[in-house]
């Protein structure tokens, strides 16, 4: 079944929506990355003076430079690894609109749900992206320790996280913040598999820009087959009360 919720979520990946998200995501990504290596370099021009003196070497006026061209190349190496986590928080931005579109493609009978506020959307992914970071500083210290496992523990590590970020989010646009967090803890194992399905491609280049998106529009299946097990129902779209307010 989750196989199945990934590969709806994949054949929809044509929908304007997701592109949206998509470019919205990696722009503002990039955007930012350039925008902090931008920073550094201009707080070196500022730092270095022109002509500066070094020990046994004399004066020099190519120091500045060279950190400048450094710092280029650390943020280059530094985006291989923070891409996926900054894109993931940006695309928790604008996760409602590629929910949504899940909903209006497959579930069509579902009632409105009322938008959740920016500060709201913003504290969560910001939460997310800090929780995403910090847990992988951890598990970096343990990637020394298990050797060739270090794949598994990676996947199973952002799986945990990837399902649970994303499970929640998407569930508390129908249930609201305490009803998502009870069916996150009732099917919390099918939810860390899931996770993990999606922490996979994280170890392919280019493909792990995809995650967010799939992420949430594959999250956005399970929850609604969850909740309708949960209810009894077999069918998604019915059972559906008026949307919460909180």
């Amino acid at each position: 079944m989750i196989l199945s919720d990934f590969l709806k979520a994949l054949a929809q990946l044509s929908d304007p929506r997701f592109r949206r998200v998509l470019f919205l995501g990696l722009g503002l990504t990039v955007a930012l990355l350039m925008g902090v290596t931008l920073v550094f370099i201009a707080l070196i021009g500022w730092l270095v003076p022109e002509g500066m003196v070094l020990p046994l070497i004399g004066e020099v006026h190519w120091l500045g430079e060279l950190l400048s061209f450094a710092t280029v190349g650390l943020m280059i190496f530094l985006s291989t690894f923070l891409m996926v986590p900054v894109a993931s928080a940006f695309t928790g931005l604008f996760l409602d609109d590629v929910a949504q579109a899940v909903e209006d493609r497959h579930y069509p009978n579902l009632p409105p749900v009322p938008r959740i506020g920016w500060y709201e959307i913003f504290r969560d992914s910001v939460n997310f992206f800090g929780v995403l970071i910090a847990v992988n500083l951890v598990a970096l210290a343990l990637y020394f320790f298990v050797g060739p496992f270090t794949p598994v523990l990676f996947w199973a590590v952002n799986g945990l996280l990837l399902g649970r970020e994303y499970f929640q989010m998407v569930a508390m646009r129908r249930l609201g913040r305490k009803g998502a967090t009870a069916l996150r803890n009732q099917y919390w194992l099918r939810i860390w598999l899931a996770g993990t399905l999606m922490a996979i491609p994280l170890s392919v280049p280019i493909v792990n820009l995809l995650v967010p998106v799939l992420g949430a529009a594959t999250f956005t299946h399970q929850f609604h087959r969850l909740r309708a097990r949960s209810s009894g129902s077999a069918d998604p779209d019915r059972g559906w009360k008026s949307p919460p307010t909180g």
